[in-house]
């Protein structure tokens, strides 16, 4: 602050001069008496700006705004005294609004240092003349002055205080400063305060694209708010509209012909609604988070055609369902759209649905087969039984009540096959596939009276929310990489957490592919056919909930449908109520950037059962443990490399450059893989070669016929 600079240097200068100003009294009393009096006032000033500066204490309560990754405004909140307040700087505003403030109120405001001299002295003159004051003579900065502090009377002894208030402004703020306090806290009628509350609320447009009408009634506003209000004095704000395009004419800011087109504009008659996009994500962060303006990862443009989208599918359904969306930037994990519901102001309607949990029905049985692929448990190709089994006291039904027999893993998947899921998760092992995804990030509600996950959960036993379903589908995408979704824009990456490896995500990328659509969806409606989407479907026992998740190489799209009290919509299933909606939320996304991934090393493109490791072709409930109790052989070790050693390569001049793999134990054949890529299938005494492609960290894994693995960790490293 440059005025108490200015007192530090002053007393600097009476400590060094304090001894000269003894001798110069006796001879010079009355100049030193005069520069005594001078300099007292001086630090008199400083001090009193030292100890009571302007308050600024209203212009940081502002409205709290939740804005796009563009800048575009999704939803503001009401300041703590109740009023829209939004933070208004001079880039938000129109330039030609503006000139025409500066013209109308301030002409000199570049120039002055916070009070304007001959716009005082012409004030005086006038209160002199007509002896009550005419004119206030302020300056911008002036009123500034008197909107951080309000007064209680009008008087000259008010007006000097705003002066003094005004140096002190000009003293501590760049005038770019000063110009945004303004048109923060200008008042508009009513609780609008600053150009951009009472842009948004009288013309429903940001400020920056008012026209020359619109301008001229904003500026005017400001000089008396409760009695021009437009919408509740038409006639009064009309004046006063034409009165500043009348001195805007005679200054020459805007030209005869542009004022009287602006003339003939009407104002408005009522207020119109805030912007309210993305409400329920909008609530929670500015709930939640301590910025005044948070710029999110929405897309505005996207997000409005969404809610339309959705409002009007709901209309349809006609039975009081409510529906939620998520659209997910695969690439960072960016939610583009956030949809929690679709009537904000209804009953229930602020519940965010889409962090709500809800039954999933199918919807993850693709994460119970993914494990399994990256298990070895299961290949794409493997047949299954899809026929009536008990499993237990559980005795599970396919959704059309029949049983299609022997079938591939890839059909059970696509047809949602009931029998072959609920098997896969008892290998796989009900615990192990709900803490994958609980690593994963995801947060999973079991019901009360379940003590640890059960084979239930393989067909909706459990509650997910929609958000978490995106994360989730969207690793898929991500060759089996699951990230926290990101809705801040500057928010780090999260965490990478493996759902499983690269093989098996390709592997249900290539299966959800050739998911069939809805009946009666021609392939073209609705839907760019140039990108490629992978989607699968559920329905929550009772019809409670109905759901659609898919993803193209560059997005994720998920659908949740249902009524927002969980009651049960008899007929409503996945395939029929969302997956509709999620191809037409497809149909808004920007074409895919991003190429089809390549098949990763050890992917076995075969559809041919036959040509499987025997371990692989046929899938049966209890066949291990049936094998092991008929010839019982220990399950496979790896003897050679042991994990963590360092094998040397064979030196470049070698003649045989391969690394013998050996395993004791194990039930013949046994298939060997490195990183994932597969060796082949051995008899128990044959020997397995690798040639490593270099130096570096490799996993090796050895699979009987039974299933039974063992893996070594080891680093290749060449002998200098």
């Amino acid at each position: 602050m440059r005025i108490v600079g200015s007192l530090r240097l002053i007393t600097a200068f009476f400590a060094a001069a304090v001894s000269s100003v003894v001798g110069l009294r006796a001879r010079h009393p009355r100049l030193v008496a005069a520069v005594a009096t001078v300099v007292g006032l001086i630090c008199t000033l400083a001090l009193a700006d030292f100890l009571f500066p302007p308050d600024m204490t209203k212009i940081r309560n502002v409205s709290p705004e939740v804005v796009d990754r563009q800048g575009v405004l999704l939803r503001a909140f009401l300041t703590r005294d109740g009023y829209w307040r939004m933070k208004t700087e001079a880039r938000d505003v129109s330039p030609r609004y503006l000139a025409m403030l500066k013209a109308y109120e301030d002409k000199r405001f570049d120039d002055h240092f916070g009070v304007d001299p001959l716009a005082v002295g012409r004030a005086a003159l006038q209160y002199f003349g007509a002896g009550h004051i005419v004119s206030g003579g302020s300056t911008l900065t002036m009123q500034v002055a008197r909107l951080l502090e309000p007064p209680k009377h009008r008087s000259i002894a008010t007006k000097f205080l705003q002066m003094i208030r005004a140096v002190q402004l000009e003293e501590r703020y760049s005038k770019d400063e000063i110009l945004s306090f303004y048109l923060t806290l200008a008042p508009f009628g009513g609780n609008l305060e600053g150009v951009r509350a009472a842009s948004l609320s009288y013309f429903g447009k940001p400020a920056s694209q008012i026209d020359l009408a619109q301008a001229a009634l904003l500026v005017a506003l400001p000089q008396s708010p409760v009695k021009q209000r437009p919408d509740r004095h038409a006639i009064a704000a009309t004046k006063g509209r034409d009165k500043v395009l009348a001195r805007m004419v005679e200054t020459g800011v805007v030209t005869q012909s542009d004022a009287a087109v602006a003339r003939r504009e009407g104002v408005p008659f009522a207020r119109q609604t805030m912007p309210l996009m993305a409400p329920h994500l909008a609530e929670r962060l500015a709930r939640t988070r301590p910025e005044t303006r948070i710029v999110t990862t929405i897309d505005a443009d996207l997000q409005g055609a969404v809610e339309r989208l959705a409002a009007q599918e709901v209309r349809y359904a006609g039975d009081g369902a409510t529906m939620s969306v998520l659209v997910i930037e695969n690439r960072t994990r960016n939610v583009l759209a956030w949809l929690g519901g679709t009537n904000y102001w209804g009953k229930a309607g602020q519940v965010d649905l889409a962090r709500r949990p809800r039954s999933p029905g199918s919807a993850l049985k693709p994460f119970i087969y993914g494990i399994a692929f990256d298990d070895l448990i299961l290949h794409p190709s493997s047949l299954m039984e899809d026929a009536p089994t008990n499993f237990g006291d559980y005795a599970p039904r396919d959704f059309s009540g029949d049983f299609q027999g022997d079938v591939t893993a890839r059909d059970a998947l696509r047809r949602s096959l009931n029998m072959p899921a609920v098997a896969v998760l008892e290998s796989v092992g009900p615990l192990a596939f709900t803490l994958t995804l609980q690593n994963a990030g995801a947060h999973l509600a079991f019901p009360a009276n379940d003590s640890s996950p059960s084979l239930p959960v393989a067909l909706g036993g459990l509650g997910i929310s929609p958000a978490d379903v995106g994360m989730l589908y969207a690793g898929i995408a991500d060759g089996g990489v699951a990230r926290a979704l990101r809705v801040v824009v500057g928010t780090p990456d999260a965490p990478q957490h493996r759902l499983f490896g690269a093989v098996a995500a390709y592997y249900l990328r290539d299966i959800l592919d050739g998911v069939t659509l809805p009946e009666g969806w021609a392939m073209g409606e609705g839907l760019q056919r140039s990108r490629t989407i992978g989607f699968k479907t559920g329905t929550s026992y009772g019809f409670r909930d109905a759901w659609s998740a898919g993803f193209s190489n560059d997005y994720t799209v998920v659908v949740w449908v249902g009524r927002a009290d969980g009651t049960p919509r008899p007929g409503r299933v996945g395939v029929d109520a969302a997956a509709p909606v999620l191809l037409k939320v497809f149909g808004l996304l920007p074409a895919d950037r991003q190429p089809a991934p390549l098949p990763p090393a050890g992917a076995i493109l075969t559809v041919n059962t036959d040509q499987l490791p025997p371990s692989l072709r046929y899938f049966r409930r209890e066949s291990q443990a049936q094998i092991v109790r008929l010839t019982p052989v220990p399950p496979p070790s790896i003897a050679f490399p042991p994990s963590g050693t360092v094998v040397p390569l064979p030196p470049a001049n070698a003649r045989d450059k391969t690394i013998v793999l050996k395993a004791d134990g194990g039930r013949a054949p046994l298939t060997w893989l490195v990183n994932g890529m597969l060796i082949g299938s051995f008899d128990r005494f044959q020997p397995a070669l690798y040639l490593p492609q270099g130096e570096g960290n490799a996993r090796i894994t050895v699979v009987d016929s039974e299933g039974r693995s063992d893996t070594s960790q080891v680093r290749f490293k060449r002998e200098h």
